[in-house]
């Protein structure tokens, strides 16, 4: 039997059916908030529990990469929605703030958490490498399109746009770069996956065979993903409520609180693994779901804004998503090379988070 501290979150289960009771009845805001963010807390700790196991049967790489497209498929349903409503300027944000999440917040939280009781933590730095590297590919895609823009006399949009219609040439070379981007994620796949899979998945130890088969891992983890959506945006909609009341903007209801509830369950599973030692497998899931958000599920959306919503949304971020996407990627960089970590490390990333959210806030 796992210990209590592995246990206890399954205790609040019953917060999952108060949740939607609570969404259904239209309680609350404040009541259906709680209910939902506690209701998250035990379904995170069931994808961390199939996720450890699948790793433990195929590597830390294939279940990192497994966990992520889980965790970043609802937030790929939930933004196709919004480009239907024209919300350009939010799915922009959300998904920045994702991978700004992820590559400061989740990495920064897994480093000091697993740093907290060790000298250091040692992790594939060849892989973590190539995940970070393929993250300048995507800066490179965000940064060179502002720049047309900028030079040809235009401007970004502002931080309290909902949608804007840049037309013409702008809009050609976003879905242009959006195929690049996608290609590139494609070979990143296949470099991890197949001619270069040794570096994502060493050798493993032998398991005792008592735990989860590996068809009751991809099960529940999928299961646990459903589930994770459903009341994921129950929590996203009472947030927006909350944050409407208290006069924040939409930039930062989507790049801060939708991005960190949407991501809560990743967040808890690379966070404990750290904790366990496991660095290899908190690392990929921070890195390896900052590059499937920033090299497949924008561009991704940008190709399918050509067909869905009012008009095409083009590849431009505003300046406060601009610069903190490639301080961010810059950072993951740098810290992911050394293939080793400390708490302090970790504690700089928070740091860092801390400031792009209070700039933000004051946008």
């Amino acid at each position: 039997m796992r210990p209590l501290r592995e246990r206890w979150p399954f205790a609040l289960t019953p917060f999952i059916v108060l949740a939607v009771v609570c969404d259904v009845i239209d309680a609350p805001a404040i009541l259906t908030f709680v209910s939902s963010a506690l209701a998250v807390i035990p379904l995170a700790a069931l994808i961390g529990r199939a996720t450890e196991e699948l790793a433990e049967r195929s590597g830390p790489g294939i279940g990192g990469l497994v966990n992520v497209t889980f965790g970043n498929a609802p937030e790929l349903i939930i933004a196709m929605f919004a480009l239907g409503s024209g919300l350009h300027e939010v799915v922009k944000a959300s998904l920045v703030g994702s991978i700004l999440g992820n590559i400061l917040l989740v990495m920064g939280g897994a480093m000091a958490a697993g740093g907290a009781r060790r000298e250091r933590q040692f992790f594939s730095g060849a892989a973590a490498t190539a995940q970070s590297s393929a993250l300048m590919l995507a800066a490179t895609a965000v940064v060179l399109p502002a720049v047309y823009e900028l030079a040809h006399g235009g401007s970004l949009p502002a931080a309290t746009a909902q949608i804007i219609d840049y037309g013409g040439p702008v809009e050609r070379l976003s879905v242009a770069i959006a195929v690049i981007m996608i290609l590139g994620y494609v070979a990143l796949m296949v470099f991890s996956l197949r001619t270069h899979r040794q570096l994502f998945n060493p050798p493993q130890e032998e398991t005792d065979g008592e735990g989860w088969t590996l068809g009751k891992s991809v099960g529940l983890l999928a299961l646990g993903g459903l589930a994770t959506a459903g009341v994921s945006e129950i929590l996203v909609g009472s947030i927006s409520d909350a944050a409407s009341s208290a006069g924040l903007s939409q930039f930062f209801v989507g790049a801060v609180a939708v991005a960190i509830v949407g991501n809560a369950a990743e967040h808890w599973v690379a966070v404990s693994m750290a904790a366990k030692n496991k660095v290899d497998l908190a690392v990929n899931i921070a890195i390896g779901s900052s590059s499937q958000i920033a090299l497949f599920v924008l561009p991704l959306l940008v190709i399918c804004s050509t067909f869905i919503g009012p008009h095409p949304m083009a590849l431009l971020l505003n300046g406060y998503e601009l610069a903190a996407l490639v301080v961010a990627i810059l950072l993951a960089v740098q810290v992911t090379g050394r293939g080793e970590s400390t708490w302090l490390d970790g504690v700089q990333l928070m740091a860092v988070y801390t400031i792009v959210v209070l700039t933000f806030a004051f946008a």
